[in-house]
């Protein structure tokens, strides 16, 4: 059966489907005004999905006032749009909570669900499966894509348990795939019958691998959205040449993403400073806790500025 974008939003989660970061004032206010923009600098990159809110939107330091205002910025401009997806994340440990927030994103316009399981206290691998399936119920037939990250969580999933959670519920339509190195599962959930597609998150830095592993799509961070993009044009190039050329500039970007990447608060501490460099937003506070930059990661930051001025554009 043929399945077409009208009635599977999850087709337009290919290729970079940026997760939008949050701006704050210098006295820790939200920066509503500021996240507009991040929104259509999101969209003017010719991206057809973003996601909110994820570890590089700051969720955790979020009230649930911010939390709903910050998505219906975002819905907003994507409501009307069959062309671009908004999927919005759901991160609550309880599965009353996480099933009732899913559904009132889908009620409010998401088009898709990111589901972030629970790990604060060390759930049993059933207690998650629980919890997953509840919030897949809540929602169906909208799509979700299940976030896996053991990194950030602890959590510990494999394919098998994730290929029968899709048995018994088909709007589990993706896997964004965390893990280090995220090659493996994404190869394993492709080759399943039926293939369980997946996205690569982690800033990219094993996107080439992801990518030859069948990966249909990179969850980064947003700030820099443009030379995703054009990593994620050359890799997928039908042209061996501008294949190869994907790898060379994923090569010039994986210094600074693979230190950045050392720890979640750093990525998000220096994507902000990439965003006011680059005229985005006029802060690059984080709420604390957070990872204070020292001057060489300054300096590192305006290496890259520097490296990748043919990409990124002034955007203020």
């Amino acid at each position: 059966m043929t399945v077409d974008i009208q009635t599977d939003a999850s087709l337009l989660v290919r290729g970079v489907s940026p997760v939008l970061a949050v701006p704050f004032t210098e006295s820790g206010e939200v920066d509503y005004g500021g996240f507009d923009r991040v929104v259509r600098y999101v969209l003017s990159t010719g991206v057809t999905s973003m996601m909110f809110p994820g570890f590089a939107s700051e969720f955790h330091k979020l009230s649930e006032d911010e939390r709903w205002q910050l998505t219906e910025i975002l819905l907003s401009q994507t409501r009307s749009r069959p062309d671009v997806a908004a999927v919005i994340a759901v991160q609550d440990h309880a599965t009353q909570l996480a099933a009732r927030r899913a559904r009132t994103a889908v009620d409010a316009g998401a088009d898709l669900i990111n589901l972030l399981p629970p790990h604060f206290l060390s759930p049993s691998r059933r207690a998650l499966v629980q919890h997953i399936e509840a919030v897949l119920d809540s929602v169906d037939p909208v799509p979700v894509v299940l976030q896996y990250a053991p990194v950030e969580t602890g959590t510990v999933l494999d394919a098998d348990v994730i290929g029968q959670i899709q048995a018994k519920h088909p709007n589990l339509r993706l896997v964004k795939v965390e893990s280090s190195p995220p090659g493996p599962l994404i190869a394993e959930l492709a080759a399943r019958t039926p293939p369980l597609l997946a996205v690569e998150g982690y800033a990219g830095v094993q996107l080439p691998d992801a990518v030859r592993r069948g990966a249909v799509g990179t969850q980064p961070g947003c700030s820099v959205t443009e030379v995703y993009v054009d990593i994620w044009r050359r890799l997928t190039s039908p042209d061996p040449a501008e294949v190869e050329s994907g790898f060379e500039l994923h090569r010039r970007l994986l210094p600074y993403i693979s230190y950045w990447m050392l720890d979640t608060e750093r990525i998000i501490a220096a994507e902000k400073v990439i965003s006011v460099r680059r005229g985005l937003f006029v802060s690059a506070y984080c709420r604390e806790p957070a990872h204070r930059l020292d001057a060489e990661e300054i300096r590192m930051i305006d290496r890259f500025l520097a490296d990748f001025t043919d990409l990124l554009p002034h955007l203020g």
